[in-house]
């Protein structure tokens, strides 16, 4: 059984917005998990820290999306959000959200737990 579950990528145009969800099917990731976060990927690079926040509240955005992405949970329904406003191509990847166990500076690291990713693709 999957314990992350992404949703909500999909074809857009610069300009658009979308609205990543990341579904947490088991309570222990969240009681163990001092953070989680949105990373995107593209083929043939390792995966980019995009979002994170951590258990206390802390978030941190990559340079390039900050003003643009928001990254929001919901305790009550364990989801994990990410807003992507005014997309750009170079947003395009796939975007997978994870659980880690320690916070550096702006972003979730040593992951332990992903999701299965979704793609988003962003044309001009």
């Amino acid at each position: 059984q999957d314990r992350l579950v992404e949703s909500g990528g999909g074809s857009y145009r610069t300009g658009e917005s979308l609205r990543l969800s990341c579904v947490v099917s088991s309570g222990d990731i969240i009681t163990n998990s001092v953070c989680m976060g949105w990373f995107r990927r593209i083929p043939g690079k390792e995966h980019v820290a995009v979002a994170g926040i951590h258990r206390d509240g802390t978030i941190g955005y990559t340079e390039s999306v900050a003003g643009r992405f928001t990254i929001s949970r919901d305790n009550a329904v364990n989801t994990l959000y990410l807003q992507m406003n005014n997309l750009k191509p170079e947003d395009t990847g796939t975007y997978y959200c994870a659980a880690g166990r320690q916070w550096w500076r702006t972003s979730c690291t040593q992951l332990e737990v992903w999701g299965q990713g979704t793609l988003v693709t962003v044309s001009s």
